[in-house]
């Protein structure tokens, strides 16, 4: 079986992030989304959270699973019995990161690839960070999230 790890910290899941699990979700038997705390930010969802979005926006893909992890990223490969890593990419700033991380992984493990899908022209601008300063600002998020997460993202954002 081709299973693959599509990592990130997702708050919240984004319609970006979506693209690039419903795109790798066709090019591999199993696409595992893997959930995990960035030690540089203080997240705005809980983790069981970001899980629960992330199940909710994808249950119609019978071939995605998602895992919360902590550690290293190809410790967690190896758990899930995985060898490729999915990043997707919006600018060549993410390149340049990505390239980097891709390759500290590669000497970790050298079994592991490391796949960039090029975001879709209309999320080349979208992150998480984006829409939680529109969604702290007041601003209207509904283009940027799934609508299976839209009212939990209006809340937390806007103490509805």
């Amino acid at each position: 079986m081709n299973i693959a790890v599509y990592p990130g910290s997702f708050d919240p899941i984004t319609n970006g992030h979506l693209d690039i699990i419903r795109r790798a979700s066709r090019l591999y038997d199993k696409v595992v989304v893997g959930v995990l705390t960035n030690t540089s930010k203080r997240p705005m969802f809980e983790k069981s959270q970001r899980v629960d979005f992330i199940k909710r926006s994808t249950a119609d893909l019978g071939n995605v699973e998602v895992a919360f992890f902590e550690g290293l990223l190809v410790d967690f490969l190896r758990k899930e019995n995985a060898k490729v890593i999915i990043k997707g990419l919006r600018a060549t700033s993410d390149f340049e990161y990505e390239f980097q991380m891709a390759l500290v992984n590669k000497q970790l493990c050298p079994e592991v690839e490391t796949v960039f899908l090029s975001s879709s022209e209309k999320f080349t601008y979208l992150s998480s960070s984006v829409v939680r300063e529109i969604g702290r600002l007041g601003g209207d998020v509904s283009m940027f999230v799934p609508p299976e997460i839209l009212g939990d993202v209006n809340r937390a954002m806007h103490g509805e």
